[in-house]
């Protein structure tokens, strides 16, 4: 199967150290589509997370994660296991004055779909999380 590669890009409404924070603070960090974020092991700046999320059908899917943490730049994912397992992309932050410049970068797979319905599918779910968590910084501290 091949991967589909896949950029997209905003600017979220808060300084880059705040970005991070709320990034790391689990109990204020909440997504629709997310409905379990489990860590499973963290050495260093590497942690392994088990996630479950529900997918644009509507229906929950799991996904094992390993997620390599550069702080304030960003972090690197694959997916260890689950639907798109073998998807490796970057988020990459970028301070502007009070606003972050956030791009995601990577290459992604999901068995049975073409590339077309992947990078569909994908934008979608970023421009959804990417809009829950510029609602949230407005309000967190």
């Amino acid at each position: 199967m091949d991967m589909v590669r896949i950029e997209d890009e905003g600017v979220f409404d808060a300084p880059v150290d705040k970005v991070w924070k709320y990034l790391n603070d689990a109990p204020s960090h909440k997504h629709a589509t997310i409905q379990e974020w489990k860590p499973l092991e963290q050495k260093g700046n590497v942690v392994v997370v088990q996630m479950t999320s529900i997918g644009l059908d509507k229906k929950p899917f799991k996904e094992k994660i390993r997620m390599t943490m550069n702080p304030p730049k960003g972090f690197e994912s694959e997916v260890l296991e689950g639907p798109t397992k073998g998807s490796k992309f970057t988020h990459t932050y970028t301070a502007q004055g009070g606003k972050t410049h956030v791009k995601v970068t990577g290459d992604w797979k999901m068995a049975g779909l073409d590339d077309a319905t992947i990078k569909k599918n994908v934008l979608s779910y970023f421009e959804v999380v990417f809009k829950e968590d510029n609602v949230a910084l407005r309000t967190y501290k």
